[in-house]
């Protein structure tokens, strides 16, 4: 009989301090970290953030979405002190900044605010870059013949 490997999945598991991002309601665009799982459907968070803090509540996992931070071997309902202590050690804010996610929703942040004629000019350079691209790989075609 064949061997069969099982390896377990890599997906982002709701766990408690795994760090997460609100995406809708009161603290949208905001961090916090899971201190407790109430139900299926809902966790208690709790933002220590300097920035942007969330005051701890249950918040459904509708409006959550789960980043890849996770505060290892966070003891189950830590309270506010603790956990804030515990955010700074692991530099928390320092990872999301430095990661991909809040980068692009910086970039995206940037565009949204744009005026028309920046978009114009965006759309310009876009089109002499892709010409200058293509112009390249015309040369590089060409000299393989």
């Amino acid at each position: 009989m064949a061997e069969i490997d099982v390896v377990a999945s890599s997906w982002k598991t709701v766990e408690v301090g795994r760090v997460v991002l609100f995406t809708r309601g009161e603290y949208t665009g905001r961090l916090a970290a899971i201190v407790e799982i109430v139900d299926h459907k809902r966790a208690l968070v709790d933002g220590p953030s300097e920035q942007n803090s969330v005051p701890r509540h249950s918040a459904p996992l509708s409006h959550l979405s789960l980043t890849g931070i996770v505060l290892e071997k966070l003891p189950r309902a830590i309270g506010h002190g603790a956990l804030s202590k515990r955010w700074e050690k692991d530099e928390v804010d320092s990872k999301w900044k430095d990661g991909v996610w809040s980068k692009r929703n910086a970039q995206r942040e940037k565009r949204k605010n744009l005026t028309d004629f920046e978009r114009f000019k965006v759309m310009r350079l876009r089109k002499q870059a892709r010409f200058q691209i293509r112009r390249a790989q015309a040369s590089v075609r060409k000299a393989a013949k």
